[in-house]
């Protein structure tokens, strides 16, 4: 064998390397950057990671409810400069006015040159917690009530309606929950989480989370909360682990005497799905303001059901007139808000006050 070949090809694999590591320079990779937020605040950054993980290396936790893997949409942010293109992983959560105002999911971008960006304010509130399992609670074959003790820091402010992340031990994956629990018990939260099958962070929750677990939540999150300013009558509809914000906002109001008219629609398929109903009936008793109406879509023989029946959008329908003055309240799939916000819009509800938050 020719003794030049080897020496020839360690040449060319050094200049293949060589290319390699000037075509990433260019690209921006390799050098530390520099991320402006808010024209306030700046990051060095020496790696070319997601945008989503590396503001959360800083503490700064943009919401991802499916933990970065592009397909729930939430961790949104505006790019001013730097970035690059769209990619076609963005496109089907991105409106045509928002991809021209530069909004783009955290998790699809790359950090590989100096960004410029723009966030909510109150996301730089949103903070780690470490936490531990106080409670387990089955509520229904398929719904548990979690509640985490707050470890560090002790305390989480948030508004009623509002949501925190999990981040499951183990694997890479967090996952986001609407918060069940009264705000003013603030060293204390509680989740309403349903088991998805084949969901790995429900799975984990309802198979194999224990109390006394220690286990990471991140918030508050979210712009869907009660309007406290406002004293409209209200129209709540929620269905399956959905009534966890609504539980919140109505522990808020019954401390305040419940001030505002609450009617709350809960959707459910037949009466082995309903859980605290004894407790919003009792909450109807005490307060002449509040009605609750729980709605089967197929009640069983053996429910001797003599409530509402038939999908709960149906029955929102039969019982509202005008809901020009009202707010709505919603939580649930994407597909029960979007069927929701019709029958609502044909009570003639002002688009402005229609809040929710839509967990696929």
């Amino acid at each position: 064998m020719n003794i030049f070949v080897p020496i020839i090809l360690v040449g060319v694999l050094l200049v293949i390397a060589l290319i390699l590591i000037i075509i990433d320079k260019a690209l921006g990779g390799g050098g530390e950057k520099m991320i402006l937020i808010n024209d306030e605040k700046v990051i060095p950054v020496t790696s070319d990671d997601s945008l989503l993980n590396i503001l959360s290396s800083h503490k700064i936790f943009i919401p991802s409810a499916c933990g970065g893997k592009a397909t729930c949409g939430f961790c949104k942010f505006q790019l001013i400069e730097g970035g690059g293109e769209i990619k076609p992983t963005e496109l089907p959560f991105l409106s045509q006015k928002e991809k021209e105002e530069g909004i783009r999911l955290s998790c699809q971008v790359k950090v590989r040159d100096n960004m410029k960006i723009a966030i909510p304010k109150e996301l730089l509130n949103a903070k780690e917690y470490k936490t531990r399992v106080s409670h387990i609670e089955d509520l229904t074959y398929d719904i548990k009530l979690v509640r985490f003790e707050l470890i560090n820091p002790t305390e989480m402010h948030f508004k009623p309606g509002q949501y925190a992340q999990i981040k499951v031990p183990g694997i890479d994956v967090i996952r986001a929950y609407s918060i069940a629990s009264h705000p003013k018990y603030n060293n204390q939260i509680e989740l309403i989480i349903r088991q998805v099958p084949n969901g790995q962070a429900t799975t984990f929750v309802h198979k194999a989370l224990e109390v006394g677990d220690k286990i990471i939540l991140t918030g508050p999150y979210g712009d869907f909360y009660l309007q406290e300013d406002s004293d409209r009558e209200m129209i709540c509809i929620a269905g399956g682990s959905g009534k966890a914000p609504i539980r919140s906002i109505l522990y808020y109001l019954r401390d305040q005497g419940m001030p505002r008219k609450v009617k709350y629609f809960f959707g459910a398929k037949s009466k082995r799905d309903l859980y605290y109903t004894e407790e919003f009936e009792q909450l109807s008793k005490e307060f002449p303001n509040f009605e609750y109406i729980p709605a089967l879509s197929e009640p069983k023989p053996e429910d001797n059901w003599t409530g509402e029946v038939g999908l709960i959008t149906d029955v929102v329908d039969r019982n509202t007139k005008d809901l020009s003055e009202a707010e709505a309240y919603l939580c649930g799939s994407p597909g029960m808000i979007n069927a929701c916000i019709k029958v609502l819009n044909r009570h003639q509800v002002k688009q402005e006050n229609v809040f929710y938050d839509s967990f696929s």
